[in-house]
């Protein structure tokens, strides 16, 4: 699937791009109605303090890699167009929260909030070192059939 169009002659004046694009020239609709992605490495420099430096850092590694060299190859062994599975890959991405909301379920994702919200209210580490040892009990409870099948009785028909 070939194109003339390069990037640069792609990519549309600022002042053409919506407004939930707004702050970025890397999102556009194609005359054909696709949205186009840039993927585009980046560097730049944050505050010492800033609350998203462990996944600004990440985007500056990875950004080093070529995703491409991946997609082409599944496109290629699975006969799947690589746009189909970037599309697959990024949704998956960044659906990836609610996809563990819908695998813990609201209850569950409330309990375990209760022992990090109450020592986050005391502002004490005493209590968030008690909350992470109610945390790891918790989990453990919910991991002990993942860690040991034989915790049920065999199910019968």
């Amino acid at each position: 699937m070939a194109s003339d169009m390069s990037v640069s002659d792609a990519t549309p004046a600022r002042d053409e791009i919506p407004d939930d694009d707004v702050g970025t020239p890397d999102v556009w609709t194609s005359e054909d109605g696709h949205d186009v992605v840039c993927l585009r490495r980046w560097k730049e420099d944050w505050p010492a303090d800033d609350p998203h430096a462990n996944f600004k850092s990440d985007v500056v590694g990875y950004g080093l890699l070529d995703p491409l060299v991946t997609l082409r190859g599944m496109s290629r062994n699975l006969d799947i167009p690589i746009g189909a599975i970037a599309r697959y890959v990024l949704a998956k991405w960044a659906t990836g929260g609610s996809g563990g909301l819908l695998e813990l379920g609201p209850v569950m994702v409330h309990r375990l909030w209760e022992p990090i919200g109450r020592a986050e209210e005391a502002d004490s580490d005493e209590q968030r070192l008690l909350a992470y040892h109610q945390l790891r009990q918790m989990i453990s409870w919910l991991k002990l059939p993942l860690d040991d099948p034989t915790v049920y009785p065999e199910q019968r028909d």
